[in-house]
């Protein structure tokens, strides 16, 4: 016997998250922090000290003066595409320190 309201699993746990604001944040902050770490790759990694997201701001600590300075000169473009990457406009601004 087939169910009249069946819904797909990933409609159902998308549903959930969207409704609770918390987990929905949570999740797109690990999900900014791969997409960091797929965009730039390996070699920006290992200059990368610490990363974190607050109020939809991405905070990066960089080691290497020059790396830092590249960045802030393309950080629109790296907000875009960070944005591209997860499917939504999640960050509005990015610090780099």
């Amino acid at each position: 016997m087939r169910r009249s309201n069946a819904q797909p699993i990933g409609e159902v746990l998308r549903d959930i998250f969207e409704d609770n604001t918390e987990i929905f944040e949570k999740i797109m902050e690990v999900r900014i922090q791969r997409a960091w770490k797929k965009l730039l790759g390996p070699m920006a990694m290992q200059y990368t000290r610490n990363m974190y997201v607050r109020d939809r701001v991405l905070y990066v600590y960089m080691t290497s003066a020059v790396l830092r300075s590249e960045l802030l000169l393309c950080k629109d473009k790296l907000i875009e595409n960070l944005n591209a990457e997860v499917g939504s406009v999640f960050l509005f601004d990015l610090v780099i320190r």
